[in-house]
């Protein structure tokens, strides 16, 4: 089984997350770090939110796309949009 961790960039379906992986490849005549990345669909049944620090790892197919499924949330990060506070508007 392959496992991966990756941060969780969007959450808008229901059971889906879209999970990006980086990693870094080294250039086989410069020898330079290059940075590459990935993104994967992830069926998530724990509730994840976006930029969240993920586990996943393959399973078998969901859907179309989904063949991986998160295991655990490595790091979980404060949702700015449910902290924000509501300011009143005070006529002057």
């Amino acid at each position: 089984m392959k496992i991966f961790t990756g941060k969780v960039i969007s959450k808008k379906m229901q059971k889906t997350a879209t999970v990006l992986v980086e990693r870094l490849v080294l250039h086989p005549i410069y020898l330079k770090r290059i940075k590459r990345s990935k993104k994967y669909h992830v069926q998530d049944d724990i509730g994840t939110n976006e930029g969240d620090l993920v586990k996943f790892e393959s399973c078998y197919p969901v859907s179309k796309l989904k063949k991986w499924k998160i295991i655990e949330i490595v790091r979980a990060t404060k949702d700015k949009k449910r902290q924000r506070r509501k300011v009143k508007n005070d006529p002057i």
